[in-house]
């Protein structure tokens, strides 16, 4: 299967990547902005005619959720009008489209973990972009699947885990914030994941979505004392509310995902959050 994954420098791409040597059954194609800018409808058509590719997994996107309450267009433009170009050229060619979406769809004000059935309220401009790019996938896509992860981080890129690590290495007192709470999603954990379904993906299936986190529930305060409790720093992680500590865009404050659909259908096991924490900081 010749695999396309775009957005290969984000914290998932790169995640794929280390992931493909693993698999030596699929030929993967990596591009990031430079390569394939998805948001081109030329240039995408362009790259599918000459490549063929059989699946696209879609890493490609906007993701910093404040900026994205200042930068509506180009948020728009990343989250749902990239998805729109590369499903209707998968579609074209009858790929696999396979688009990776987020838990700030919903509003948070669930108190049970989320299911794939419960309807999406997205309390931010990131969120309702990359809702936006769900629905352009479910309506342009002959083949596609859906999955919505949460808190995503990874040895790479700017992420919560990297943040706090170099904070509590260099100051003597953080404070992290304790009412929002959800599951930490190792990259190189979903992307394994991802590559262990692909065989076993119906030849006929649209729109499908399926929610993958790692293991377990926390606060982003109980993220914080893990870290630092691991890498043994003396830091003091004080917990604060979320209405003091404001930010642009609204979080929702629990987005805990059900996974009961995806370990089902497709046999996973799936790492708790604080192992998958516990390998990332072995190489921070």
């Amino acid at each position: 299967m010749k695999i396309l994954v775009t957005g290969s420098k984000g914290q998932l791409g790169q995640s794929f990547r280390e992931m493909s040597v693993s698999y030596n059954n699929y030929q993967f194609l990596f591009t990031d902005k430079e390569e394939l800018d998805i948001t081109d409808e030329g240039a995408v058509n362009m790259f599918f005619k000459k490549n063929k590719p059989e699946c696209i997994i879609n890493c490609a996107g906007y993701t910093d959720v404040d900026r994205a309450e200042q930068e509506m267009a180009e948020a728009k433009l990343q989250n749902a009008r990239g998805a729109a170009i590369l499903s209707e050229a998968a579609a074209g060619i009858k790929a696999l489209m396979i688009q990776i979406s987020t838990d700030y769809v919903f509003d948070g004000k669930s108190h049970r973990p989320y299911t794939e059935h419960d309807s999406a309220s997205p309390r931010s401009v990131y969120g309702k972009t990359k809702l936006d790019g769900e629905v352009e996938v479910i309506l342009n896509s002959t083949r596609s699947v859906i999955i919505r992860t949460s808190w995503l981080y990874a040895p790479y890129g700017h992420n919560f885990v990297k943040t706090i690590l170099q904070k509590a290495r260099t100051e003597k007192e953080l404070r992290v914030v304790c009412d929002q709470i959800g599951a930490p999603t190792y990259a190189p954990d979903l992307a394994k994941a991802v590559c262990d379904m692909l065989p076993a993906i119906p030849s006929k299936i649209r729109g499908e979505i399926y929610h993958y986190s790692n293991e377990g529930v926390c606060s982003w305060y109980d993220l914080a004392k893990a870290i630092a409790d691991i890498k043994g720093l003396d830091c003091d992680i004080a917990p604060v509310m979320s209405k003091e500590y404001k930010t642009a865009a609204a979080r929702p404050h629990y987005s805990v995902l059900d996974k009961s659909r995806i370990k089902k259908e497709y046999r996973l096991k799936i790492p708790y959050w604080r192992d998958g924490l516990y390998r990332c900081l072995e190489r921070l």
